[in-house]
């Protein structure tokens, strides 16, 4: 394979753009990082970030290649905000339990919630990332998508990780984090190429109002769940 490329500004101005639009777009995503991995061991938090983080970054270039074609899919949206709304909901309910979890089976459902959450959350964040790469030679594309997207993974960790010291010290964020993800679900929702149209036709300030309406369901319903849960293990 030819190098030249590697003496090019558009390639280097486009690798760039990458890197920047990914950590930009990245900061919901290290919050659920986080938050999927806070009641692990502190050594498998390490490994759940790490692993979590790549894997994802993995999955958004694939994403990306078909980044125009997924996002035109009806009800593809409606299915994304449902799955945030329900990772919303359990990561906040399972922020009550207060003993570290053990085993390998913890470690891969917290990088299989990472995967899944940053599945649904990257729908839209690839296109900011695709048109960065267009920028580029279109020979060296795919290699602007790889390489950018994986200079992002050791900032992204490093994100979660200091995002996991802060939950600790103010479990506060907890809460606005799965608060968060019900936002994102709710202008996912209204989003939607089945029902953006007629819904934002007909419903003054849609997305304002399921964006707000999304952060109920996961805080009400998390907390719920959680003192839920408290409750039958104080019995």
């Amino acid at each position: 394979m030819d190098f030249a490329f590697l003496s090019e500004a558009p390639f280097w101005t486009a690798l760039l753009s990458i890197v920047v639009a990914n950590i930009l777009l990245s900061g919901d995503n290290a919050v659920v990082i986080a938050m999927a991995s806070r009641n692990l061991a502190h050594n498998q938090q390490k490994q759940a970030i790490f692993w979590g983080s790549a894997a994802a970054i993995i999955l958004r270039v694939i994403l990306t290649i078909t980044a125009v074609q997924l996002l035109a899919l009806p009800y593809l949206k409606i299915i994304g905000a449902v799955l945030l709304v329900y990772i919303g909901v359990q990561l906040l309910a399972d922020s009550g339990e207060e003993d570290e979890l053990h085993g390998h089976s913890n470690i891969w459902a917290a990088i299989r919630t990472i995967l899944v959450a940053d599945l649904v959350m990257s729908l839209d964040n690839v296109i900011a990332v695709a048109a960065a790469a267009q920028k580029g030679p279109e020979e060296t594309r795919l290699i602007l998508l790889i390489v950018g997207l994986g200079l992002s993974i050791p900032l992204i960790i490093f994100g979660s990780t200091l995002l996991l010291k802060v939950m600790d010290r103010f479990p506060i964020i907890i809460t606005v984090g799965a608060g968060l993800l019900g936002l994102l679900a709710g202008g996912m929702f209204v989003e939607d190429p089945a029902i953006k149209d007629s819904l934002q036709a007909s419903i003054a300030d849609a997305h304002m109002i399921f964006e707000g309406i999304g952060i109920a369901i996961v805080i009400l319903l998390g907390n719920y769940l959680k003192k839920k849960e408290a409750s039958k293990n104080a019995a």
